[in-house]
């Protein structure tokens, strides 16, 4: 997506490590403009797909999963990090490894908001190792719900889990499929 390209040109900051930087735009300060055309775009790739709710992880996917559940007029679910008093009930949990923060989490969701009725897209701001989306997949397979698909905002190309994901089969769309050159600059490769 051409117009997210522009601005991870423009505000997105690499640091060593392979961390891309879009705080300023996408997942701390957040502008409602760009993302709300994200969303618009990924119902455009996932319009056909019978969704019925949304899946996202905490906590930097929820605003981007939200302002897309408006335009399927559908429910988002997130998987919380940290177990909490109000999270009640029987719950689906896997873990999750963060490669930003280099961390084990526990993720959860409540199994009154995921059943084997719901179709599913996953929506998240990044793709790099693809431990989350493994996750929240371990999640929807417990459910019994059926994945329809995911949507990625930034995916980092020079890492692996993109094409582990396509390689399993995953309906898979990154609006944007970050790289390097021999010579160390960003380039951009085409969502496959």
């Amino acid at each position: 997506m051409k117009l997210l390209e522009e601005r991870i040109v423009k505000d997105g900051i690499f640091k060593e490590g392979g961390i891309l930087k879009v705080d300023s735009f996408l997942n701390h300060c957040m502008d409602i403009d760009l993302i709300s055309e994200l969303g618009k775009e990924f119902h455009r790739l996932f319009a056909d797909c019978g969704i019925n709710k949304i899946l996202t992880i905490e906590a930097s996917g929820i605003g981007i999963a939200c302002i897309a559940a408006q335009y399927f007029n559908v429910p988002v679910v997130f998987a919380k990090k940290v177990q909490s008093k109000n999270l009640d009930g029987e719950v689906y949990t896997s873990t999750v490894h963060s490669y930003t923060h280099d961390k084990e989490y526990v993720i959860r969701v409540s199994k009154k908001f995921l059943t084997e009725n719901d179709r599913v897209l996953i929506i998240d701001d990044f793709l790099a190792k693809g431990k989350a989306i493994f996750g929240l997949l371990d999640i929807i397979r417990q459910s019994g719900a059926t994945l329809c698909g995911a949507g990625i905002c930034i995916e980092k190309g020079f890492q692996e889990g993109g094409r582990i994901i396509r390689e399993m089969g995953i309906n898979l769309h990154s609006l944007a499929i970050v790289d390097m050159d021999a010579d160390g600059n960003m380039i951009f490769k085409e969502d496959h």
